[in-house]
Parts: structure tokens; C-alpha cells; sequence
């Protein structure tokens, strides 16, 4: 039996890991802060039977204080999404990179060694191109003029030609492009330097689009599932951006508390990163379209709006996950949107 500490166990992923560690026989203990991004009221008094304190990662008598005993920590807890503008900024950073270096500092004084990090496909910016006269390319950020004019497929930086998008692997450069995505980014470099000076253990887990029962409600920082789900509960059409072309994959959050029940087995000295995804991918008007069929909602409508800070196609390669940790998807699109459909959201 292992005793291992989930950061951020109440909220909407960290109850699915916390509740497939439990099912597993180890011992689990929880701490959340309810920070309002992901909580509406006051915490439970534990998650699924494991003990919750309610404090903060950034504490530092907290954090050594729930500790103690502990063998592997899981660190769920960070701030998500795209946020509203740049005013998020320093929230993100406290959040998610000073909460994390606090973490790590007390992982090392108290010689817990092994580390299981919720990561992001963010980190990769833009997905895998490939141009037909230049080969595989790294498009640049994509210009608000093209978006507004509609041009929402990134071309080759070289010559302009049309790319065609394929598969992202762990070993990819990192490219952020949004707030959310460079404090992803810092959490596994600093995860990367802790492993370093102490010989400890990092499983980053870079989870693509995770969806499923238990998702926030429509906030400025939910996934697009919910935001989509929300609209149809209340009788309206989903509003789909650009022109719902851009490929995602989508994978349900009982696969991602999968992916951490295999990755708490995982005890090498450095970080190593896995793609967290289900490997058959979809576009946001697919995925939109699935979920109003579901409820015999109203239609997607496409409306042409962009984010800048969104990325046009991001596919994942599942392969290392597969054959390092054992761990393979399990829920297709159209089973996972007709159970996400009618599922019990968070308010």
C-alpha cells in the first residue's frame, strides 16, 4: 500500500484520481484550497472517504504539515484554462508555479522522492505540421487579421503552404502561447530541476482535453465540453468557434484517473513526460455536435469568433504512455458524450 497526497483532490479531476487510488487499496489524503475558480461552497469533509484539509498548496506549513507520512505526491492542484485577461496573470502564476516550487521545497526537505504531475497538452502550443515542400515545420502564432478574415489554418513558415497537421509526441519542443500554457510549462521545469538535485521521480502527465461528470459549469474557466453542456441544459445551441474544424482529443477523466494510478508506479530519477489522451481524435464541431445529439438538443452553430490564445490542432501520440505505463483509453467520443450529457455537473 502506498500513501500518497493529492493537491487539489476536491476538485473536478482530483475526486476521480483520489477515487481510483482508493479503489487500488493505497492510502489517500487530500488537500484542497476551494479556490473559487472550481468551488461555488465549502469543501466536504473528505473525498470519497479519504481525509480533505482545506489549505493551501502555497502554504508552507501546511504543505509539510500534510506530508508527513506520505510516499508519492500527486499534484492536481492549479488554476485552469485561458482565463479571462491578463489580469488572471498573477493568479495563474501564484497558483499554479509558486504553489508548485513551495511543494517541491518541502518534497525535499521531508525526502518524498516521487512526484506524479497533471500537466497539459498546452505546453506544445500548436500540434505537429507537416509542409508539403518543407517537411515537418513549427507554424508561428496565428495573426488576428487571418482569424478575423476567417484564414484559421496555419501555414508554413517558409513558403505559405497549407500544412497538414498529424501527431504530437512527448518529445516535441515546448511552445506555449497563452498565460495558462507558460505556467504549465514552468511547473515541469521546475518538477525537472527538483528530480535533478534530489534524485527524485517526475510522471508529467500531459492530459489533453479531459471531460466527463463533474466538470465546472459554464465559468470563464471551464473546458469547452462543459461550456457546450451548459448551453444545451438550458436550451441553447452550442456556440462553436471558428468554423469548428479544429481537431482536439477529447478523453474522459475516468481514463485520466486511470493514466495517475498507473503513473504512481513509475520510480526513475529525472521527469518523463507522457501524452494522457485517447489517441482517436475528433474536431470541436464533431465533439459538439456528439454531445446535442445526445440530448436532442439544438444544433451547433458555428460563429466564426476566436480566442487568441487558442490553438488550431493538437493531436496527441498515446504510444509512450502505452508501453511505459500500460495505460490505453478506454472511452470513445460518442459512449463518453452520451454519458457526459446527462451527468451531474459541478456548480
Amino acid at each position: 500500500m502506498t500513501h500518497v497526497l493529492v493537491t487539489g483532490g476536491a476538485g473536478f479531476i482530483g475526486t476521480h484520481v483520489t477515487a481510483a487510488l482508493l479503489g487500488a487499496g493505497h492510502e489517500v489524503r487530500v488537500l484542497d484550497s476551494a479556490h473559487p475558480a472550481a468551488h461555488s461552497g465549502p469543501l466536504p469533509r473528505d473525498v470519497h472517504g479519504a481525509p480533505l484539509v482545506h489549505g493551501d498548496v502555497r502554504d508552507i506549513s501546511t504543505v509539510a504539515g500534510v506530508l508527513q507520512g506520505i510516499d508519492v505526491v500527486v499534484h492536481q492542484a492549479a488554476m485552469v484554462g485561458l482565463g479571462v485577461d491578463l489580469d488572471d496573470l498573477p493568479a495563474y502564476v501564484g497558483c499554479n508555479d509558486l504553489g508548485t516550487a513551495v511543494l517541491l521545497a518541502a518534497m525535499a526537505r521531508q525526502g518524498v522522492r516521487r512526484l506524479v504531475l497533471a500537466s497539459s497538452m498546452v505546453v506544445y502550443g500548436e500540434g505537429a505540421y507537416t509542409c508539403p515542400a518543407d517537411g515537418p515545420v513549427r507554424p508561428a502564432g496565428r495573426e488576428v487579421a487571418d482569424l478575423v478574415a476567417g484564414r484559421f489554418e496555419p501555414a508554413c513558415p517558409s513558403c505559405g503552404r497549407e500544412l497538414t497537421p498529424g501527431l504530437v509526441d512527448e518529445d516535441a519542443p515546448l511552445d506555449p502561447r497563452s498565460v495558462y500554457a507558460a505556467t504549465k510549462v514552468a511547473q515541469e521545469h521546475l518538477s525537472a530541476a527538483w528530480a535533478r538535485q534530489t534524485g527524485g521521480s517526475v510522471a508529467a502527465l500531459r492530459y489533453h482535453n479531459v471531460y466527463g461528470p463533474g466538470m465546472p459549469r459554464d465559468t470563464p474557466y471551464s473546458g469547452v465540453a462543459a461550456i457546450f453542456r451548459s448551453a444545451l441544459e438550458a436550451g441553447r445551441a452550442p456556440r462553436v468557434f471558428e468554423d469548428g474544424g479544429q481537431r482536439r482529443d477529447f478523453v474522459h477523466v475516468s481514463d485520466v484517473a486511470q493514466a495517475n494510478l498507473a503513473a504512481l508506479a513509475v520510480d526513475r530519477p529525472g521527469l518523463r513526460a507522457y501524452n494522457v489522451a485517447s489517441g482517436r481524435p475528433a474536431t470541436v464541431g464533431a465533439m459538439a455536435t456528439e454531445l446535442a445529439r445526445a440530448v436532442d438538443g439544438p444544433r451547433p452553430v458555428v460563429t466564426g469568433e476566436f480566442r487568441l490564445g487558442d490553438v488550431r490542432h493538437i493531436v496527441a501520440s498515446p504510444a509512450r504512455a502505452a508501453a511505459e505505463l500500460g495505460f490505453t483509453a478506454a472511452t470513445d467520443l460518442t459512449a463518453g458524450m452520451a454519458e457526459f450529457a446527462h451527468a451531474a455537473l459541478r456548480r
